[in-house]
Formats: C-alpha cells, sequence, structure tokens
C-alpha cells in the first residue's frame, strides 16, 4: 500500500475535488438539478466523518463521495440517491440517527439510509450463516425502495475496486 502524504490543504482541496467530479457528473445528467440538497449532504456528511481516515489513510469522507459517484454515473441515479449515498454511513459509524437525517434530509433519504444501515450486515456482511434471515430483511426492504439494494451494491463495489 502506497502511503497517503498530502497537506491539510492538499487533502481539503481533493476532497473539495472530488465531490465537484460529482456535482459535474450530476448536473450533466437528466435529473432535476436539486444541487442544494446534494451540498448540504455532503456537507453534512463531511462534518459527521471529520477526523475518520480509511485504511489507505485518505479522509472517509472520499468513500460516500465515490459511492455516489457510482449510484450517479453508473447506475444513473438522482439526487435522492446522491444524498442517501453521502450519508448512508453516517447512522452506522457516528452519533447521528435516522431521526437526525429525517430532520435535516426528509422522510424519503432518512428510510433509505435506514434501509442500507439494516443490511449493512446480512447477506453483505460476513455472517453467511444468519443468510435466510438477511436475506428476508433485503427483500422486505427492495419492497420498500429499490435504491437501497442498489446503493448497497455501489457500496460494496467502491471498496472492492479500494482493496489493494
Amino acid at each position: 500500500m502506497q502511503e497517503y502524504k498530502l497537506t491539510p490543504q492538499e487533502e481539503d482541496a481533493y476532497v473539495e475535488q472530488q465531490f465537484r467530479d460529482l456535482l459535474d457528473g450530476y448536473l450533466a445528467s437528466n435529473h432535476r438539478k436539486k444541487v442544494e440538497i446534494i451540498e448540504r449532504a455532503f456537507r453534512f456528511a463531511k462534518e459527521a466523518h471529520k477526523g475518520v481516515r480509511r485504511r489507505s489513510g485518505e479522509p472517509y469522507i472520499i468513500h460516500p463521495i465515490a459511492v455516489a459517484k457510482i449510484a450517479s454515473q453508473e447506475i444513473g441515479l438522482g439526487s435522492t440517491s446522491i444524498c442517501a449515498a453521502l450519508l448512508h454511513d453516517v447512522v452506522e459509524d457516528t452519533e447521528y440517527t435516522v431521526e437526525d437525517i429525517e430532520q435535516h434530509f426528509g422522510r424519503k433519504i432518512a428510510r433509505i439510509v435506514e434501509g442500507l444501515t439494516k443490511i449493512s450486515g446480512g447477506i453483505f456482511g460476513d455472517k453467511a450463516s444468519a443468510q435466510a434471515e438477511n436475506f428476508r430483511k433485503l427483500l422486505l426492504t427492495m419492497s420498500e425502495d429499490i435504491r437501497v439494494v442498489l446503493i448497497k451494491m455501489a457500496d460494496r463495489l467502491h471498496n472492492m475496486r479500494t482493496l489493494g
């Protein structure tokens, strides 16, 4: 693994550029342009994950941005999914709750984040022995909103792409 070396200023510029790439891809799509809520979700997630790093040494917020890029640019999902992807680890990894997400971003985004949190273990996790119950949960979640599964797939895809 190569060593991660950026000054705090370079790191902030890198994070902002990654987010700008996400927004540019979204703005080039045919979706309605709901930039304000996407920017709010990014700032919220960035603050929630402040100081947290990935194994590579890069700021954790790079992962949710990458998941949002996959959801938006490779799968073709819109602003609601982009926000949920940016926020997908906030409830699981910080003190924030689904209720906090709902208060700041509305019911639809909060329900998708909640669905992502529910299936974070399950068939996508390490406990394959509990697969039947987790598959049941996955099917229930899918019946509520298929975007949960698509964003979870984007999450796993980014993790696989960055295994090295």
